[in-house]
């Protein structure tokens, strides 16, 4: 009696499960994740072989453009546990007799450098960001009225342990960056870091001596 040969049937997948989960996580990932504000200028950095990065929050950094102009920037509008964006705003307010809502505070917490005159700040927080670039004419650094030095002054009270970074472009005028260097030396930061446009170098075995 010849035996009786059972049909093979080819393993199926149910991928139902995976779509779901992939989707849920998608969904989450949109929802948490926080983009980097833009920002004030496009700057050119010079290049280096240094591969240490800048970090996003607790930093403080000063930024000069190819026209020499200067913006300021701390934490990168990321103020959401030390609130240094928020009280630093209302130390400048208070200096500057300025008076800034909750919703303009709150507001500027979340963005990032800028580089202009603090008496048209409120309009700068209030203005669409497609606006806000025509208004950056730079932070004044002139001996009658360092608004920069008040900022980097208040931003170190209120957080000492703030590294102090340099972001410059390539074409910035040596005169600007020693004026710079000069204040924050008067302002007792004498540690800093410069950032640099990251450059690998392929190290060749005849290289090596």
């Amino acid at each position: 009696m010849p035996k009786l040969k059972l049909p093979t049937k080819s393993p199926h997948i149910d991928m139902t499960p995976m779509v779901d989960l992939l989707s849920l996580l998608l969904t989450f990932f949109m929802l948490t994740t926080s983009f980097r504000p833009q920002e004030a200028a496009l700057i050119d950095t010079p290049t280096s072989i240094s591969e240490k990065q800048t970090p996003d929050k607790n930093v403080m950094t000063i930024l000069i453009g190819k026209d020499d102009k200067i913006y300021f920037n701390i934490d990168n509008g990321r103020d959401t546990s030390t609130k240094v964006r928020a009280n630093l705003l209302e130390e400048m307010g208070k200096r500057y007799n300025i008076a800034f809502t909750k919703e303009e505070i709150a507001k500027f917490s979340k963005l990032s450098s800028f580089g202009l005159n603090i008496k048209d700040l409120k309009k700068w927080i209030n203005a669409e960001s497609k606006d806000r670039e025509a208004m950056e004419v730079g932070i004044p650094t002139d001996s009658t009225d360092n608004q920069l030095s008040w900022w980097v002054f208040n931003a170190r009270l209120l957080n000492p342990d703030a590294d102090v970074a340099i972001k410059g472009d390539a074409e910035a005028s040596y005169k600007t960056v020693k004026k710079l260097l000069d204040m924050l030396q008067e302002k007792k930061v004498n540690k800093f870091a410069l950032t640099t446009t990251l450059v690998k170098v392929d190290i060749k075995a005849s290289d090596i001596k």
